[in-house]
């Protein structure tokens, strides 16, 4: 009796750090070696690469509206364990048929379960136990998920030693299995049906659509951001899809004795990833976050350190010369964005702060959509290589850009003085 009741009752606070922790480990799991196999196992070519990614963006771009209305109207709970199943499920059939067209039926369902966990796991947890303990709580997922994430690319590459098929898979079986579990012991106690005038639906959406379109047009900072979003959006799907194939295109990796190469793989996410956390930590260390021209400034420079580092990833001649071009470009993409919400908080108002940031996201996912198919058919017609260095070139025109924000920054504070 004592032992069931526990079942039907666990502290929700720890079950939430356990969904942060198994997620992570799924997705780590998987996401260090899929690119490999799909350039490896399955033989994609860049614009299929591309395309591959595209799917699943699109799928989130169309189905966050619907499938918000089940976690808004029906139940958050419903709508999590219904999110993990899909990715699971996703995950199996890419790691099981490993044909192009099985990839793209994969990637439909993977976007279709991420639209079902967007939102729902983070409001699911507030209505539990409030927005207090709750912030507390996305603090030390966080921290779980770094580590969590950093010990599972060992067991990603163990089991991509076996079977690149192997690994894909396990991820999703971890996700079924989480699923499953939460069926069975996730509470839903604090979960109150909206109303229909607060529910998510199309009507909803275009009206804020609209809304939102006019407010970005009538002013020229808020449009701007935009602008940078879109360009950074279409040069990170075209470098995300194939800079796995441009290191096993160009190079024979070093051998490391009888270790199998995808090693090398689990070696270069393991460095990359405490790379990354440095370079932020450093950041918030040195920089003011409240100077909104200082991080503006910073945000300019790690715009051209982005750029430098892909073309010597790209350009390098050495396997040494691409792993610095490639740890850098992490790091400077890592950095960049906290820098960047942190410079859109500061210079947006806060009764206009979640419509700008909706659209940010909007625009970075149209961004994707709109510039990885370019980049992967420049990558078919010429080389992997030409491809992501046109996708570094992509990203020349978020300088001016930057640098108008600042004018059009420092304007604002000056009529506001």
């Amino acid at each position: 009796m004592l032992t069931s009741a526990r079942l039907r009752q666990p502290d929700v606070y720890k079950l939430f750090l356990l969904m942060t922790a198994v997620q992570a480990v799924a997705l780590t799991t998987v996401f260090t070696v899929n690119m490999v196999y799909q350039v490896q196992q399955v033989g994609l070519n860049a614009l299929q690469l591309v395309l591959v990614g595209t799917t699943l963006e699109l799928t989130a771009f169309l189905m966050e509206i619907p499938t918000g209305v089940v976690a808004d109207v029906y139940s958050r709970r419903l709508s999590v364990i219904a999110g993990f199943c899909l990715l699971g499920v996703g995950f199996i059939v890419e790691g099981s048929l490993p044909v192009f067209e099985a990839l793209l039926v994969a990637q439909g369902i993977m976007g279709l379960g991420y639209t079902f966990l967007s939102g729902a796991t983070s409001a699911w947890i507030v209505d539990e136990i409030g927005h207090e303990r709750a912030a507390g709580a996305f603090m030390r997922s966080t921290q779980i998920a770094q580590v969590t994430s950093f010990l599972a690319i060992f067991l990603s590459v163990f089991l991509a030693s076996v079977s690149l098929q192997l690994a894909i898979i396990t991820g999703g079986v971890l996700l079924l299995a989480l699923a499953a579990l939460l069926a069975l012991i996730m509470p839903e106690r604090g979960f109150k049906h909206r109303s229909p005038g607060e529910r998510e639906t199309w009507t909803t959406f275009l009206a804020a659509l609209r809304d939102g379109t006019q407010l970005i047009r009538a002013r020229q900072i808020l449009l701007l951001i935009m602008l940078a979003t879109i360009i950074h959006g279409a040069f990170s799907e075209g470098f995300d899809r194939l800079s796995t194939a441009h290191i096993l295109q160009s190079f024979d990796l070093p051998p490391l004795g009888q270790l199998n190469e995808i090693v090398w793989f689990g070696i270069i996410s393991a460095v990359s990833m405490p790379l990354t956390l440095a370079a932020v930590e450093l950041i918030r260390r040195r920089l003011d976050m409240s100077d909104g021209r200082r991080v503006a400034q910073t945000l300019l420079i790690v715009y051209v350190v982005m750029i430098a580092s892909v073309l010597l990833f790209t350009l390098g001649e050495s396997f040494a010369l691409i792993l610095i071009g490639f740890w850098l470009t992490q790091a400077a993409r890592g950095v960049r964005n906290p820098l960047m919400e942190a410079w859109i908080n500061l210079y947006v108002e806060s009764d206009v702060r979640a419509t700008v940031l909706s659209f940010q996201g909007q625009a970075d996912a149209f961004g994707q959509i709109a510039g990885g198919p370019v980049v992967g058919a420049i990558g078919l017609w010429s080389t992997v290589r030409a491809a992501i260095s046109f996708s570094a070139l992509m990203l020349l025109p978020i300088l001016p850009v930057f640098r108008r924000t600042l004018d059009a920054a420092d304007r604002n504070l000056r009529e506001s003085a």
